[in-house]
């Protein structure tokens, strides 16, 4: 698609240039935003990252979607939300080495700035 271009930032674990393929193409994947609409979701995460998007037909050209492959499923998420990446992140980051296994609760939060808006976000199970 002409105006459209998407590149891996960074990945959790190595992948083979199918897998690169398959991790970038995102038309498949269950939007967060959407799927925690009903309630809480479960995530065991197997392999996640950071795509950099480049849309020209979009408001905001450049911006980055975050991709989770659930373990169990095989299921791929996305977001663009930088809270619940940032959460996310911190719990990777603790449990990087650790040999207990552990999973995501995704879930939404009110906003506090923005009135009658949710934010999603997620803990550790």
């Amino acid at each position: 698609m002409e105006g459209y271009s998407v590149s891996i930032e960074s990945v959790s674990k190595e992948l083979t240039a199918k897998e690169r393929i398959q991790f970038k193409d995102t038309t498949s994947a269950l939007k967060l935003d959407e799927v925690t609409q009903n309630g809480a979701v479960i995530i065991t995460p197997s392999i996640y990252g950071v795509l950099n998007v480049h849309n020209e037909k979009s408001d905001n050209a450049d911006y980055n979607n975050y991709i989770i492959i659930d373990e169990e499923s095989g299921e791929k998420y996305v977001t663009g939300s930088n809270s619940f990446w940032t959460s996310f992140m911190d719990i990777a980051n603790e449990m990087k080495g650790e040999e207990e296994s552990w999973s995501i609760k995704v879930y939404r939060v009110p906003s506090k700035n923005y009135k009658g808006k949710d934010f999603i976000t997620c803990s550790i199970i």
